[in-house]
């Protein structure tokens, strides 16, 4: 039997909430890995990882918008990803090691599998031949990461790098084959439940961010300087709860006008990527600096510092861009103080270092709210554009 095409705003159940559990440990995780390896080869391997582990949420995320949880083959469906995932997400610190083909066959389990399934459950026709395509892609980019597991761990990050940039392509261009296109104006699709399963994930990430912070408060001497920068960090992250949720009403209200929900979805799971790499960057850089505050900072701990907060906040206002005529000065200005402020402050300590970051997004948040919260400068609902 074909689904209906609904594009109702629905509720989020229960189960997708348990489901999210899983991805609160795959942050926590995330950013273990990258605190215990704060290299440019740390990072990208930790980068890696986490496009991977968001893959998986996301996608398996917009199946549930197709296919409502309250079907009990979706409930099947998302209990079983999320027993896969769990094995996926406990392979993280060890999947440039001994673990590899743990992570790499769980997530192909998942990817394809979840895929696969989509396609037998009676999606309409355009979906069907979407999903047909998205699964060409998933099996082109597949021989990649098991290439990548099966050589030595030098390489490992290049083969799966290549699998992640083949993946991120096809996502970026709604997975493209010759002749083959998509009119997503044409297409059914509950968008404001996917805005809400957004926010929700991007609660997690914050939810990471304050436990970071609250295990490094706990591990460090309770000094006053312990306190203060403790303090310093949550102020920063309210700052950034703040910037993301102040007017996500407004994007809420797109979400229910716009003639197409699914280019918007598109640019919602695109910006929640990249704002949540941003704040994993952050958490990081926080519990580095509650370790050691009287340290001089270096220029690792600045590109976390500066460079988290700096990429939730161009993330976001590319989203506003992309939905509305919201590119305002504020943001721009922010923007550039946290990177002029991470080069001046390399010498210094990184308490000091982190109380110039937090200020600036600080005042950020206290300029968007006195700006008006209406749509007055809202562009029209896009018309929709054919994507390859």
């Amino acid at each position: 039997m074909e689904l209906t095409r609904n594009p109702a705003r629905r509720e989020v159940t229960p189960l997708e909430l348990f489901f999210d559990l899983v991805y609160v440990f795959a942050i926590g995780q995330l950013s273990h890995q990258l605190l215990a390896h704060p290299t440019w080869t740390g990072a990208a391997q930790t980068l890696v990882l986490y496009l991977a582990v968001y893959a998986a949420w996301a996608y398996t995320t917009w199946a549930v918008t197709l296919v409502p949880a309250e079907d009990p083959r979706t409930r099947r469906m998302l209990l079983a990803v999320m027993l896969v995932g769990l094995f996926m997400n406990a392979a993280i610190p060890r999947a440039f090691s001994d673990a590899g083909w743990v992570f790499v066959a769980t997530f192909l389990l998942i990817h394809i599998g979840r895929t696969v399934w989509l396609l037998r459950v009676g999606l309409d026709e355009v979906n069907q031949e979407h999903f047909v395509r998205v699964l060409i892609w998933f099996i082109a980019a597949a021989p990649l990461w098991l290439t990548g597991a099966a050589v030595g761990d030098g390489a490992r990050l290049a083969w799966w790098a290549a699998a992640t940039l083949v993946e991120l392509a096809g996502t970026w261009t709604a997975h493209p084959l010759p002749g083959r296109r998509l009119e997503s104006r044409q297409v059914g699709f509950a968008g404001g439940h996917l805005l809400e399963r957004g926010r929700l994930f991007m609660i997690i990430a914050l939810g990471e961010t304050v436990m970071t912070t609250g295990t490094a408060l706990t591990a460090a001497p309770h000094e006053p300087m312990t306190l203060l920068t403790a303090g310093v960090a949550l102020t920063g992250t309210i700052a950034l709860f703040w910037l993301f949720f102040s007017r996500s009403e407004r994007v809420v209200r797109h979400y229910e006008r716009t003639e197409d929900p699914m280019r918007a979805g598109r640019s919602g799971v695109i910006s929640l990527m990249a704002s949540v790499t941003g704040l994993i960057a952050a958490a990081v850089a926080d519990e580095r600096v509650i370790a050691h505050p009287m340290e001089h900072v270096g220029l690792t701990t600045n590109l976390l510092l500066f460079g988290g907060p700096a990429l939730f906040i161009a993330t976001q206002t590319w989203h506003g861009a992309n939905l509305f005529d919201d590119l305002h000065w504020s943001r721009l200005l922010a923007l550039s103080a946290l990177v002029i402020a991470g080069m001046l402050t390399l010498a210094a300590t990184a308490y000091l270092a982190a109380v110039v970051a937090a200020a600036i997004v600080v005042a950020l948040a206290a300029l968007e709210e006195r700006r008006p919260t209406g749509d007055a400068h809202a562009r029209p609902a896009p018309s929709g554009r054919p994507h390859n």
